[in-house]
C-alpha cells in the first residue's frame, strides 16, 4: 500500500470511492468536482490509498475548521488498516498546522462512528439532523 497527496487527477476515483461504501452513503449529487478541487486544494489537504496502483482509500481534511471531510475505504480494502493510516496521517497534519481541536459528523450506531471513538475522538453532541458530532483533541499520540 502507498499513500500520498492527493491531486485534481484522483477527485474521479476519489468519488467512485465514495460513492461506493456501505454506510454513510452518498444519496445526492450534492457533492462536485469542485468541491473536492477546494477541499485538497484550498481549504486543505487529502491523502490516497493505493493498492497495486489503485486509488481504495482517501482522507481530507479542511485546515481552516479542523473538519475532517472525508475518509473512505472502498468495500472491498476494508479492514485491512488503510483507514486507520490515512486517519494518522490526515489527523498529525492538521494538528501540525497549529489546530488545537479537529471535528466531524457521521452517523450514528455505524462502523465509521466506532472507528472514530477507538481512535480518540469524544462525542460531543448530535446534530440537526441526528448525525453525531465528534471532536479530537491533539494528544503525545498525533503530535508530529
Amino acid at each position: 500500500m502507498r499513500i500520498r497527496l492527493a491531486t485534481r487527477a484522483d477527485i474521479e476515483a476519489m468519488h467512485a470511492v465514495r460513492v461506493g461504501v456501505r454506510e454513510n452513503r452518498l444519496v445526492s449529487a450534492a457533492i462536485t468536482p469542485a468541491d473536492y478541487e477546494r477541499e485538497i486544494e484550498l481549504t486543505g489537504r487529502g491523502w490516497v490509498a493505493e493498492v497495486d496502483g489503485r486509488l481504495v482509500a482517501f482522507a481530507v481534511g479542511n485546515a481552516r475548521t479542523g473538519n475532517i471531510w472525508a475518509l473512505f475505504v472502498h468495500p472491498d480494502h476494508e479492514r485491512r488498516g488503510i483507514g486507520r493510516r490515512l486517519h494518522d496521517t490526515l489527523v498529525a497534519w492538521l494538528f501540525d498546522s497549529g489546530l488545537t481541536r479537529l471535528w466531524l459528523t457521521t452517523a450514528p450506531s455505524t462502523r465509521a462512528f466506532e472507528f472514530y471513538l477507538a481512535a480518540g475522538w469524544r462525542l460531543a453532541g448530535t446534530t440537526s439532523n441526528g448525525e453525531q458530532r465528534l471532536e479530537l483533541a491533539p494528544s503525545a499520540r498525533y503530535e508530529c
